[in-house]
């Protein structure tokens, strides 16, 4: 008799412990039980979860950073640039080849928006004919005047420095890249100015006092982000600049004129 007491009680808690068992079981299936995990949010183009190196770039309204993301980068970028004037008597003759070499700033307020500015040394100018006789004073000739003869070419290479401020615009990923557009305007001083003068066997006269200090221009760039690791983009694009001003003095009889310095950039670099 008390054998069988005992087989009955082992065979109840046998049948407890299965029931609790099942009953854990079920508790742990029903939605309201399960451990929320916050996802990223979602943006067009990235799927469910970003790629790790863009994962940064997004956004996450989980993360509550006071912060907006930032990116510098440094470019490279060669360029051809010429003139254009208003005056019948002078008219330009031709590009000449440059180059831009900065440091670019990028302050994100969103994923795909931000301000954009920086520091470029750019080293730029132009060909330029006249048809009536042209005086130019150059430094390294004691600032004599230099008299060109009508039709005689004069080649100019003006060196900026260039503080741009734009509003930049990029898509989310498309396959492995970025793309992007960048506007603004272009703050620019003159610290260096060259002449050539073939007709007067003239190689680089210093002819900076031809040219005003200040100047202005607007930029349109467009362009690629690659991805080359977590962080770090390498960009290729092509930049359109004109100057708002006449970049040229209208020293002693000069005649007035306006001259405006005008670009084509194919941006190379690197942003991280």
């Amino acid at each position: 008799m008390k054998h069988n007491f005992k087989h009955a009680i082992k065979t109840y808690l046998a049948i407890i412990t299965v029931s609790l068992i099942i009953m854990c079981q079920n508790a742990n299936a029903q939605p309201g039980y399960r451990i929320l995990v916050p996802m990223p949010r979602y943006q067009p183009g990235y799927g469910p979860y970003p790629p790790p190196h863009i994962a940064s770039r997004v956004y996450n309204p989980m993360v509550n950073s006071p912060l907006p993301f930032m990116s510098i980068g440094i470019h490279f970028d060669p360029l051809i640039s010429w003139f254009s004037t208003d005056s019948y008597n002078l008219h330009n003759d031709g590009a000449v080849p440059g180059f831009n070499f900065g440091f670019s700033y990028n302050r994100y307020f969103s994923p795909n928006y931000s301000f954009s500015s920086g520091i470029n040394i750019i080293n730029a100018g132009g060909r330029l004919i006249s048809s009536e006789i042209t005086q130019l004073e150059l430094k390294n000739y004691n600032y004599d005047l230099i008299v060109v003869q009508p039709g005689a070419a004069i080649t100019y290479r003006i060196t900026y420095l260039s503080i741009p401020l734009g509003f930049k615009l990029q898509s989310n990923q498309i396959g492995y890249g970025i793309f992007f557009t960048d506007l603004g305007f272009d703050p620019k001083f003159v610290i260096g100015g060259r002449a050539d003068i073939p007709s007067l066997s003239i190689n680089g006269g210093n002819a900076i006092s031809e040219f005003r200090t200040f100047n202005l221009s607007f930029h349109v760039m467009a362009g690629m982000e690659y991805p080359l690791g977590e962080i770090t983009n390498f960009v290729i694009g092509i930049g359109f600049e004109k100057n708002f001003f006449d970049i040229t003095r209208d020293n002693r009889n000069q005649p007035w004129d306006l001259v405006c310095n005008k670009l084509v950039s194919f941006r190379i670099g690197i942003t991280f």
